[in-house]
């Protein structure tokens, strides 16, 4: 989240150190990715031109953290679909998307956590439950997905939600049950990309 307050400015070198400006000190990718975190707000401009350079500082930032052990969050089935969209037609619409759903995360998660810590947490409920938990979520998730599509073409949104409401309601401990919707759900998604 943004603070209300002015953006720190970080200037980065030819040499390639990042010098902040607020504090007067120079830092790195880590400690930037860490103001990210805490929420600080920054725009980093090149020292020499003054261009603003925070869309490619935040990738480079992405890029190491994806680059740790155990860190990555960007599947490679979505990396491939994101770049098949530079070019597309659909360029335009993405970032929008991507905000859009990104938001909806952001806003969602602290109910995701408490709703995964009561299914694994203290109460030692049986696997099932948190598989309940989970098949809610994405019940959830597909219903904003379908919602965020219509805004953008609503031809081709209503035959995803008509899909996934046809997808096969399984028990809730069926985990194949699940799989074969997700499956479903990628097959849908393959399909659009390629028409559009």
């Amino acid at each position: 989240m943004a603070n209300d307050k002015q953006p720190v400015a970080i200037k980065k070198y030819a040499n390639r150190r990042l010098y902040h400006t607020g504090t007067s000190s120079y830092v790195t990718l880590e400690d930037l990715a860490e103001m990210v975190k805490k929420g600080d707000d920054f725009v980093v401009y090149d020292a020499k031109s003054n261009e603003d350079i925070t869309r490619s500082v935040l990738t480079q930032i992405i890029f190491e953290q994806e680059a740790k052990e155990g860190q990555s969050l960007l599947p490679i089935a979505f990396l491939r679909q994101l770049i098949r969209f530079y070019g597309d037609s659909m360029q335009m619409l993405v970032p929008s998307y991507l905000e859009f759903s990104i938001d909806k995360l952001t806003s969602e998660q602290q109910k995701f956590r408490d709703q995964m810590g009561s299914a694994l947490g203290t109460t030692g409920l049986p696997g099932s439950e948190m598989f309940s938990v989970m098949e809610e979520q994405t019940r959830k998730n597909m219903t904003m997905f379908s919602q965020a599509l219509t805004m953008f073409n609503p031809f081709v949104a209503g035959g995803v939600a008509k899909a996934a409401e046809a997808a096969p309601a399984k028990e809730a401990g069926d985990l194949d049950g699940l799989k074969k919707q997700l499956q479903d759900m990628q097959r849908q998604l393959d399909s659009l990309s390629r028409k559009s």
